[in-house]
């Protein structure tokens, strides 16, 4: 998989590991990272939760003849962030066919819950 010229690669996110478990993706929060005010953008965080999710289902589904997408993702902001790092872990609810089911927590580097998400990614046939 090319990141190169991606959100992914915009952010700065990096996938650490991908497994049958779950997804660890890392995303500084920076300058390219913050809103306005100064604090991580709840946007970015969302793209986070989906870029783990994407990549999770990506390992489960037949490469060479299906793509994944993003279906509906909701997010949950609870704590505010300012600089550092945040990791989102990625964990399959539901694994079917044609829609897979994630849930994504987002901590930083104490452990605490910065953005909780569910993400339904969509399984469907290369055109």
């Amino acid at each position: 998989m090319d990141i190169t010229n991606t959100m992914i690669e915009t952010l700065g996110i990096e996938i650490k590991e991908v497994s049958d478990q779950g997804v660890i993706a890392v995303m500084p929060v920076n300058e390219r990272t913050r809103q306005p005010f100064g604090i991580l953008h709840g946007g970015a965080s969302v793209a986070l939760a989906e870029t783990a999710a994407s990549i999770g289902a990506f390992h489960f589904i037949d490469q060479d003849t299906e793509i994944c997408v993003g279906l509906e993702i909701n997010a949950n902001h609870i704590r505010s962030k300012k600089d550092g790092f945040v990791t989102a872990r990625a964990v399959p609810f539901h694994k079917g066919k044609s829609t897979m089911v994630w849930d994504i927590k987002i901590t930083d580097e104490e452990g605490q819950l910065i953005c909780i998400s569910r993400c339904t990614m969509a399984v469907i046939k290369k055109k």
